[in-house]
């Protein structure tokens, strides 16, 4: 389907270029976010009658967006979260999560916004891009953590998890301590088998 973009999209074109893309991308966001029409010769009328208006309004949102970006930009947010010695979260945290953090932080933010491939499931340090505007992009770091003490510990840069080799071999170690430590009381018990046996025989 060929449209008529009102917006810039990324990887995709500036305002007022007509575009080839799939006709379910176009039907199930280009058109119902407002950021395309159909490329028809009553809309290329129709946009034409618009361009100067539209054009004010994105110079508009930009300048918003962009002071913004400004306090936004390089700002930390936290994210406490349930996760194994290996850093693997029982959970994750969505994009959902992290407009909702920001917006507590006191900038207003949506969840689409938000440019996440996939649901954070680790524990660490993780820079998220935030698309502002179309011409206006941000990078936060999101702290993701069990606790506030190991948020402060990640923010300076430490690592706070424990590889799964060092995990394995903590049990190893664990586990023939108690070996050790339990192979004793074995002795008397065979001791006393013997005894007996003596005393059966006699």
């Amino acid at each position: 389907m060929e449209v008529i973009l009102l917006e810039r999209v990324a990887k995709l074109g500036q305002m007022g270029e007509t575009v080839r893309v799939k006709d379910g991308f176009a039907r199930n966001f280009l058109l119902p976010h407002g950021k395309a029409l159909r490329a028809t010769k009553e809309n290329k009328e129709r946009f034409e009658g618009m361009r100067k208006e539209l054009e004010t309004k994105n110079l508009e949102n930009r300048g918003e967006a962009q002071k913004v970006a400004d306090k936004l930009d390089g700002k930390s947010f936290t994210a406490l979260r349930q996760a194994s010695e290996s850093g693997q979260l029982y959970g994750s945290v969505s994009a959902r999560d992290i407009a909702d953090l920001i917006t507590e932080g006191g900038f207003k933010v949506a969840r689409s916004q938000i440019a996440l491939h996939a649901p954070i499931k680790m524990i660490g340090s993780h820079k998220v891009e935030i698309a502002l505007h179309p011409e206006v992009d941000v990078k936060v770091t999101m702290i993701v953590a069990r606790n506030a003490d190991e948020a402060e510990r990640i923010a300076r840069g430490e690592d706070v998890t424990v590889r799964r080799e060092d995990a394995d071999h903590a049990r190893e170690v664990a586990a023939a301590a108690a070996g050790a430590f339990f192979d004793p009381d074995a002795e008397p018990e065979a001791e006393e088998e013997a005894s007996e046996e003596s005393a059966d025989k006699a």
